[in-house]
């Protein structure tokens, strides 16, 4: 799990079917997630008395607190539609359409650019265990400034400025 968070590439889950225990932690720990309409969503552990303790780590830094709580301590199924509000995934799409939906989000991603998106995957889990605000925001200036100097960075502004595709 810690290695999806480590890849400069973002990781996208596709889930069709249930996701539970250690599943839920895949989909958890993905940066992004699309789910077919027909998906189901759980940490079930408690349900045989087990915690699902290391689920718990990347469903906590997902969705909200209580939220989490709520499918920590319930052991129940949560619907796609639900896994959405919660904001464990970013899409539910019917399943016909789960691949396509899929392919066409990782396509967009694949047209930006590679050093802008390795370097801003890891400031943003970089900042998200900063300690504070201000230490946050000193990595985000960091990082600015870094990618403000890449080649890509100053083509791209200079295709924006003079009205370039």
């Amino acid at each position: 799990m810690i290695s999806i968070n480590r890849l400069p590439q973002p990781v996208i889950a596709k889930v069709q079917g249930v996701a539970t225990a250690a599943g839920c932690q895949l989909v958890a720990s993905c940066d992004l997630a699309v789910a077919s309409t027909n998906a189901r969503f759980g940490v079930s552990g408690i349900n045989v008395g087990l915690f699902c303790s290391t689920p718990a780590v990347a469903l906590s830094r997902c969705v909200q607190r209580k939220q989490a709580m709520q499918m920590l301590l319930t052991g129940d199924l949560i619907t796609a539609e639900k896994a959405l509000s919660f904001g464990l995934i970013n899409e539910v799409v019917d399943p016909s359409q789960l691949d396509i939906k899929t392919t066409e989000l990782a396509e967009r991603i694949a047209k930006q650019s590679r050093f802008g998106i390795q370097l801003g995957k890891r400031l943003f889990y970089d900042q998200l265990e900063c300690n504070n605000l201000e230490d946050a925001y000193a990595l985000g200036v960091k990082c600015m400034t870094t990618n403000l100097q890449h080649p890509d960075v100053t083509q791209g502004i200079d295709d924006f400025v003079n009205k370039k595709k």
